[in-house]
């Protein structure tokens, strides 16, 4: 899957806060996605956020 800087994720589980969407704020070998509800920030190896990501959003017009 190709990612690009402010597309939205929906991940198959729901983070602690209940939220399942994701923004993506950096991309390399390890991808840094941002909780859209709670804004916490992690990094993710892009072969395991393959497999973690149900659906992909268009980027988002700010």
């Amino acid at each position: 899957m190709k990612y690009n800087l402010g597309d939205h994720l929906i991940t198959k589980k729901k983070h602690v806060c209940g939220s399942d969407e994701w923004e993506v704020l950096r991309i390399g070998a390890e991808i840094k996605i941002k909780c859209v509800k709670c804004a916490r920030e992690i990094m993710v190896f892009k072969a395991e956020l393959d497999t973690k990501v149900k659906e992909m959003k268009a980027k988002v017009n700010q």
